[in-house]
C-alpha cells in the first residue's frame, strides 16, 4: 500500500461537518422556524438534491454570478446536464408544477436543506449551506407580501434578533421597466466607464442592474448621480408598493427604502427585500426575499403570481451565537443519568432507564456504560450536564441534583416518576 493511502481523508473544502456540540444549537434553530411556518399555515415541501441545470439557467439568469461561476454542473452517465441545486425557489417551482399544486391555486409552502455554491469559503458562507425558503402563489394583492415579511419578523422575534436586524425594501418594477431603467443606467455608466470596478463592467454588458450592487466604494460614489430606478417603474407595480408599505406600518414593521436594491436573481419584479445586520461584519443580509410572478410561466407552467423569502441557517446560527441569544436550556442534551453503585446492578439500571422513558414521554435518559468505580460514574454524570442522576445500589434508588453538592436521597419508583415529569413541565 503506498503512502498516499496513509493520509486520512479530510472533508471537502467549504463543506463543513455540524458536531454533536453543535447540533443543539441547529436543533434549537429548526424547531423555532417550524413552528412560526405552521403558525403562519405554510406546509412543507422536499425536492432532490440534483436538478436539471437548465432549470437554473431559465430562472437565476445565465449571466448571474451563481450560474457563471458558482454552481456545480456535470454531465452524468447519460450525458444529461445535471446541477447541485445553488437556491431553492426555482426548485419549489418545478416541483409544484409538476405535481399540479399551482394552476388556479393558492399555495403556501416551506422547505429547508443543502444548498451549493462554489464560491470563495468565508465566516458564515459555505460551499454546502443550508437554507430555509418560505414560498406562496397564486395571490397577487400586497397583503400577501406583508404576510412573507410578517413571518420573517415572527422569527426574529421568537428568536429575540428583533434588535439585531433591520429591513430594507425596494420596488424594481416589471420586466420592461427595468429594461427601460438599464438602458438609462447603462448610457450613465458607460460615460464613466474608466472609473468602473472589473466586475462592474463586465456587469455592464450583460446586467447593468447588478452594477447597483457593487461594494466598490468608487462605484457606490458614482451611483449617487446615477438615474434612479424609482423613476422608471410603471404606476400599477408603484400603488402595489405603496399599499405594501401601508400594511406594515400598520403591523408597527420598521423599515428603510434603499432604491439601490435589486437582488441578484434575474427572476424578481416588483417587491425586493432584505433583513441586514451589523453584527456579522461585511456579510450582513441574513434574509432576503420578494416578489417573483413571470417565474412559473417562466419554466413552462401558466403565469402564477408568487412571493417568497429564504435565509441560510449557518448565517442565522452564527447572528444568534455573536448576540448571545442562545437559550442556557440549548447546550443540555440529557435531563437523567442513571448510573449503579456495583456492577451487579446494572442490568436493573437498564431496565429503570427504559422504564423512565416510557413512563415519562420526552425525557432524556442516558444509562451509564461500560461498568467503572462509582466515583468514575459520577464524574461521567456531572459531565454529561444531566439535571439529576438516578443511582441504583442494593437498597434502591437513590436521586440526586447534579447542580449542587447535595446528598443522594433514597426515592420509591413512583415517587422518581413523579418527580421526573415535573422536570419535564
Amino acid at each position: 500500500m503506498g503512502p498516499e493511502f496513509m493520509n486520512k481523508i479530510q472533508s471537502v473544502r467549504g463543506m463543513n461537518d455540524i458536531l454533536p456540540g453543535e447540533s443543539p444549537v441547529w436543533q434549537y434553530l429548526e424547531r423555532v422556524i417550524s413552528d412560526v411556518v405552521h403558525s403562519y399555515g405554510y406546509r412543507e415541501i422536499r425536492f432532490p438534491i440534483l436538478e436539471q441545470t437548465q432549470l437554473f439557467k431559465r430562472s437565476i439568469g445565465e449571466v448571474t454570478d451563481i450560474v457563471e461561476k458558482e454552481m456545480y454542473s456535470f454531465l452524468d452517465r447519460n450525458g444529461d446536464d445535471l446541477s447541485l441545486r445553488p437556491e431553492g425557489t426555482a426548485c419549489c417551482v418545478r416541483a409544484a408544477e409538476q405535481h399540479g399544486l399551482l394552476y388556479n391555486q393558492q399555495q403556501r409552502l416551506w422547505y429547508r436543506g443543502p444548498m451549493f455554491r462554489h464560491e470563495r469559503p468565508q465566516k458564515g458562507r459555505y460551499r454546502q449551506f443550508h437554507q430555509v425558503g418560505v414560498e406562496s402563489f397564486g395571490m397577487v394583492g400586497p397583503d400577501i407580501d406583508a404576510e412573507i415579511i410578517l413571518i420573517s419578523m415572527a422569527l426574529w422575534r421568537s428568536l429575540g434578533l428583533i434588535d439585531s436586524v433591520r429591513l430594507e425594501i425596494n420596488n424594481i418594477g416589471t420586466a420592461d421597466d427595468r429594461r427601460a431603467y438599464g438602458q438609462a443606467l447603462t448610457a450613465y455608466l458607460k460615460e464613466h466607464e474608466a472609473q468602473l470596478d472589473e466586475d462592474s463592467r463586465r456587469r455592464l454588458l450583460s446586467n447593468p442592474l447588478r452594477v447597483l450592487d457593487s461594494k466598490v466604494p468608487e462605484t457606490q460614489a458614482l451611483l449617487e448621480y446615477a438615474p434612479s430606478l424609482s423613476a422608471f417603474v410603471s404606476p400599477d407595480t408603484a400603488i402595489h408598493y405603496d399599499q405594501l408599505k401601508a400594511l406594515l406600518t400598520a403591523n408597527n414593521v420598521c423599515f428603510t427604502e434603499n432604491q439601490r436594491l435589486v437582488r441578484g436573481l434575474d427572476y424578481y419584479n416588483n417587491l425586493v427585500f432584505e433583513w441586514i445586520t451589523d453584527a456579522l461584519g461585511s456579510q450582513g443580509t441574513v434574509c432576503a426575499g420578494g416578489r417573483y410572478d413571470a417565474l412559473v410561466a417562466q419554466l413552462g407552467g401558466r403565469g402564477t403570481p408568487a412571493v417568497g423569502l429564504a435565509f441560510g441557517m449557518e448565517r442565522l446560527v452564527l447572528l444568534l451565537q455573536e448576540t448571545g441569544k442562545i437559550p442556557d436550556s440549548v447546550s443540555q442534551v440529557l435531563d437523567v443519568y442513571v448510573m449503579y453503585s456495583e456492577d451487579s446492578e446494572q442490568d436493573t439500571a437498564i431496565i429503570l432507564a427504559e422504564g423512565l422513558r416510557r413512563q415519562v414521554p420526552g425525557l432524556r435518559v442516558q444509562c451509564h456504560s461500560g461498568g467503572g468505580k462509582f466515583s468514575n460514574q459520577l464524574k461521567r454524570a456531572f459531565a454529561s450536564c444531566a439535571s439529576v442522576a438516578v443511582i441504583v445500589d442494593a437498597e434502591g434508588l437513590r436521586w440526586r441534583k447534579l447542580s449542587a453538592d447535595a446528598v443522594a436521597e433514597p426515592v420509591e419508583s413512583q415517587i422518581l416518576v413523579e418527580r421526573l415529569r415535573a422536570l419535564m413541565l
